[in-house]
């Protein structure tokens, strides 16, 4: 009897559409990295089995074919391990979707989930000090319309610590401007969270919405591009990279930095750390579901770690004399360099 086989097509449509966004309930961003993860994996085991995708099994998709895919990313793609472990927990994920579907394949799909993530060396938190994020912010030419929105974006990211993602996400009925101004932004896992916003950033978002020209009425995302529709992740790169390379000649640092959106995100966490704000609250203005993910920006932050040190004193205790520090031992010793030893006082020993 011929082996049965199971297409890895039939499962694709209903763990993308279905099973992430609705069972799982992760977020569209979420979404389309599981489904680069899964395009990349079937675009490399068409070319290393050569065997057209819609005809790909989930048993030609075995162990062997997956730690090949992994190699692949870091050796020929030059992946980071966290890439290649990020990579590697998506399809975990839709293995386990297909042990669920097909128990029958619950023995290959545990084979592909034993594969071990890779460990890591964390790099060190990069961030924009005081004077960086002055000059940056001074670049933006507010006499233009796209001028005065850059400045409101980058002052809300600054203030609010958002992710692209949330960013290029909030629209106008997230943000209160007239009494206790904030926003409302919806986080990783559809965790929502409020932001205060300074008086600058208020300031800002509201020239910002007077300028403000959607193409349709309807429109309600809160940050629109040139052509006025809504602003998208990589709109949002462009925007601080173009400013940034303006800035760099008045400060030649910025130049060594990567500077993204998450670099504004790590200065928020760094400089309310550097106000004395507790960790626990630096968390939650962040939207960090765990306090180690915070911690780490305490590690880094070695300006904080010379005012701790700073305020602790030296211990100032009397040091320990040793029994030959007596002064009869001294006294004794010294009448030994001169000749004439005192005998009596050499018992001091």
């Amino acid at each position: 009897m011929k082996e049965q086989t199971h297409l890895i097509a039939e499962y694709l449509k209903s763990f993308l559409l279905h099973f992430l966004p609705l069972e799982k309930g992760v977020s569209e961003n979420t979404v389309l990295s599981y489904r680069d993860t899964i395009k990349l994996m079937l675009c490399f085991a068409e070319k290393h089995l050569r065997r057209s995708i819609d005809k790909l099994t989930v048993e030609d998709l075995d162990m062997k074919l997956v730690l090949a895919f992994l190699d692949h990313l870091e050796q020929e793609r030059g992946c980071s391990a966290n890439t290649r472990n990020q990579r590697l927990a998506a399809l975990r994920t839709l293995y386990k979707y297909i042990a669920r579907q097909a128990p029958e394949l619950a023995l290959h799909s545990q084979q592909v989930c034993s594969i071990s993530m890779k460990a890591k060396q964390d790099a060190p938190v990069e961030y924009l000090t005081d004077n960086e994020l002055g000059v940056l912010t001074a670049a933006i030419d507010q006499n233009t319309t796209l001028g005065v929105r850059d400045y409101a974006l980058v002052l809300l990211l600054f203030n609010t610590g958002a992710r692209v993602s949330e960013l290029t996400n909030l629209h106008l009925d997230d943000l209160t401007l007239d009494h206790n101004p904030k926003i409302d932004i919806i986080a990783k896992g559809r965790k929502p969270r409020s932001c205060v916003l300074w008086d600058e950033t208020v300031k800002a978002l509201r020239n910002y919405l007077q300028a403000r020209c959607p193409r349709h009425e309807a429109e309600s995302h809160l940050f629109l591009n040139a052509v006025n529709n809504p602003l998208g992740r990589f709109g949002v790169n462009h925007i601080l990279k173009k400013y940034a390379h303006i800035a760099e000649e008045q400060c030649p640092s910025l130049a060594k930095k990567k500077i993204s959106p998450h670099i504004m995100r790590h200065s928020t966490a760094m400089h309310l750390l550097i106000l004395g704000i507790e960790i626990a609250m630096i968390a939650l203005w962040l939207g960090h579901s765990s306090l180690e993910t915070t911690n780490k920006y305490v590690e880094c932050n070695m300006e904080m770690k010379r005012k701790i040190i700073e305020t602790v004193p030296a211990p100032q205790g009397t040091p320990r004399r040793r029994k030959w520090q007596n002064p009869k031992t001294l006294a004794w010793l010294e009448s030994l360099r001169n000749g004439h030893p005192n005998y009596v006082e050499a018992g001091a020993l």
